[in-house]
């Protein structure tokens, strides 16, 4: 009888431990290799600022910056910084002027989504108008008539993502706005410690995307390095602190205004890292 409890007790123990292997995080991403430029992706191409691109009238008068523009080649090895985007159709940063409003639009073929950040104003479009202030995020689906108007004492800013609108993909009727403000935690222990709130997802009418929104990592945190594969498009852009990032097996700061999307080929890893005694916020879209 023994015999047979110790054998029972000796399978039972291999199937957990074999379980408990099964179950344990991926660490082979990190590759211990040194650093070669020859081969690995240059970090470089894959971050831009608004800050450094030149401006650009649309919507009458809104002042555009390209941030990301679409990829024509290989998606490692960009022919120019900032040429990134596989499945984004583009991503700019925006700023409308207090006391201006932006020449009637309609999308096509496309939406938008309008991420502020500072300044104050309203969004009309479909018989709806909605205010708009720091942490709003807008989606404008194609086939709606909308404009932007800045009223606050500083100029109404803004981040812009463009989605295709893939075939089959019915988009919403009217305008979707969302509050970050309002909206509670979806995490806080994510990577370790990315602390979220998720905007925006395909229930909200994302037709690329997954989902978007702000992060915030306390003093003295840092996320979990981990890496993706051939079609992911993960994108992270800087809002406010004084932050450092880990690309690959690089370190580079990462001031606001500035974004990067981590190279798609499964062994370049990222991380936020805060060293400050502040919180630091940033935005991050995975498609």
């Amino acid at each position: 009888m023994m015999r047979k409890v110790k054998a029972v007790w000796l399978v039972f123990f291999v199937m957990v431990s074999t379980f408990a292997m099964a179950q344990a995080p991926d660490y082979g991403q990190l590759d211990p290799k040194p650093y070669d430029p020859e081969t690995e992706p240059d970090i470089d191409l894959f971050m831009s600022s608004w800050k450094e691109s030149m401006p650009k009238h649309t919507h009458g008068s809104l002042i555009e910056r390209e941030i990301f523009k679409r990829n024509e080649g290989d998606p490692l090895r960009p022919k120019t910084r900032g040429a990134v985007l596989t499945n984004l159709k583009r991503f700019t940063h925006g700023t409308l002027e207090s006391g201006t409003t932006t020449t009637p639009e309609t999308l096509n073929d496309e939406q938008g989504i309008f991420y502020i950040y500072a300044g104050k104003g309203t969004v009309k479009a479909g018989g709806k108008t909605a205010p708009l202030y720091n942490g709003i995020c807008v989606l404008v689906p194609p086939g709606i008539e909308y404009t932007f108007t800045s009223s606050g004492d500083k100029p109404l800013t803004m981040y812009i993502l463009t989605e295709y609108i893939p075939d089959g993909f019915t988009p919403k009727k009217n305008i979707v706005v969302k509050d970050e403000n309002v909206i509670p935690f979806s995490s806080s222990n994510v990577h370790w410690s990315h602390c979220y709130k998720g905007i925006m997802s395909k229930n909200d009418g994302l037709s690329t995307l997954r989902g978007l929104g702000p992060v915030w990592f306390n003093p003295m945190t840092m996320g979990q390095p981990h890496s993706h594969g051939e079609g992911v498009e993960e994108i992270w852009f800087s809002i406010e602190g004084d932050i450092t990032i880990l690309i690959g097996k690089q370190i580079r700061k990462f001031p606001p205004g500035m974004a990067y999307k981590i190279p798609p080929n499964g062994k370049t890893p990222h991380s936020t890292i805060n060293v400050t005694d502040e919180l630091v916020k940033v935005f991050w879209f995975m498609n």
